[in-house]
């Protein structure tokens, strides 16, 4: 039994980096002692999900009952794939509100915030996202950030694509302890950038 459940919901144009960055993160975390089980999940069955740059990944499964969930960016300034297609069609917005209202904390990053916005849970909260979609989320969101990452308790935002390592360990940190995350930020060769901002 582990202490942290943590799901990347993934989703056809997702951007590889936005999901496999905080996955390898979130592993070496739990190789360096965190109590932490990651899978990558779609909301419905399938073999395959084709990724932004038309990287191939075969899911673990179906979306659970995760304690963190975590949604990746991509295809924000294409409509036929991507964080614009999973919002045009609904679903996915709507399970990240039902994960929310169930506990889950929930994470995005870069563009990944608008379907949380989409799913009403940044109205009047600080969050940020990559520098394409600054305008439009601010049409959703009260307060706007330029930071790498927002952590507004059980809901956070990072910016774009690189930010999305900066988040996962910042989770780590805040969910097990400086020590595991420093010790997989050295690991992984990686320095943050900027201040979370809280």
């Amino acid at each position: 039994m582990v202490d942290l459940t943590a799901e990347i919901v993934l989703f056809d144009g997702f951007d590889e980096l936005d999901a496999i960055g905080p996955y390898e993160v979130f592993q070496n975390g739990s190789q360096a002692g965190a109590s932490l089980e990651t899978r990558l999940v779609t909301l419905a069955e399938t073999d395959l999900v084709t990724a932004s740059h038309d990287l191939r990944v075969e899911p673990d499964g179906t979306l659970g009952d995760p304690d963190l969930l975590l949604v990746p960016g991509g295809g924000w300034t294409t409509a036929n794939r991507g964080v614009r297609a999973a919002i045009e069609d609904d679903v996915l917005p709507a399970a990240i509100d039902d994960c929310a209202t169930a506990g889950a904390t929930v994470a995005s990053v870069c563009t990944g915030a608008m379907v949380l916005a989409e799913a009403g849970l940044l109205e009047g909260r600080p969050a940020t996202t990559h520098q394409v979609a600054v305008d439009d989320l601010e049409s959703h969101v009260a307060d706007v950030v330029d930071a790498r990452v927002v952590d507004d308790g059980d809901v956070l935002t990072a910016g774009g694509v690189t930010a999305g390592i900066d988040l996962a360990l910042w989770l780590l940190e805040r969910e097990f302890g400086a020590e595991i995350a420093t010790a997989v930020e050295t690991e992984m060769e990686h320095e943050r950038r900027g201040e979370v901002v809280r």
